[in-house]
């Protein structure tokens, strides 16, 4: 059966998900849709994604939203079918704890980066509008709190969990968009136990391949 996702690649939901396919060591078909207009037809909402999405996964009749969901699912299914790479440990209190930090990068770390992001990339790029100085202020004040946990969270240790799982992967997209293109890296390079833990993230084959292949700036 092949993989198909409908997205844009260089979206920062969409991303994970090509990491995740390439991590696991997947074939994939992206098909973008023509325009952001084409997620609110009343055929995409009835037949793909009920709140007009992206992305939207088909693994051959199978199909399921959201990216966190996507790639819990694309782990589930294919991890250790085609490589060793272990992105979910079968172990289950090490499962369970992927899980918390997965939920920590959606609950607290996505909301503030999110919020950045749309001021300073998506914001003029699909809206025509310029940033907000003051939600740019406000979200970095965010970031920050959140990156002061992540420090502590992250002493002696390489990866959340200990080892690289797929609660890392999910941060990869955000640190391009928000370090590179927002530059904006000063909140994650003044703690040393983030920097060395993004740096080590986004040396990763499956992510360079993801940005080589996806992102254009």
């Amino acid at each position: 059966m092949s993989i198909r996702i409908i997205g844009i690649g260089e979206s920062t939901r969409v991303l994970p998900i090509i990491t995740c396919l390439n991590e696991l060591g997947l074939p994939f078909e992206l098909d973008p849709p023509s325009s952001l207009a084409d997620l609110k037809t009343e055929d995409y909402i009835a037949n793909k994604h009920p709140f007009g999405k992206i992305p939207v996964l088909y693994d051959g009749d199978f199909k399921i939203t959201e990216s966190r969901a996507i790639c819990r699912y694309l782990v589930s299914k294919y991890q250790g079918k085609h490589n060793n790479t272990v992105l979910i440990p079968n172990d289950v209190h090490k499962a369970g704890l992927v899980d918390q930090f997965i939920f920590y990068e959606s609950f607290y770390y996505d909301p503030g980066v999110s919020k950045l992001l749309f001021q300073e990339v998506y914001s003029e790029k699909y809206h025509g509008k310029a940033s907000d100085p003051e939600i740019v202020k406000q979200a970095r004040e965010e970031i920050a709190k959140v990156l002061d946990v992540y420090e502590r969270l992250l002493e002696g240790k390489e990866y959340l969990n200990g080892e690289y799982s797929l609660a890392d992967l999910l941060h990869c997209p955000t640190f391009h968009f928000s370090c590179v293109v927002a530059n904006h890296s000063d909140l994650w390079n003044e703690r040393p136990n983030v920097k060395k833990w993004k740096d080590r993230l986004i040396s990763r084959d499956a992510w360079k391949k993801a940005a080589s292949e996806y992102i254009n700036n």
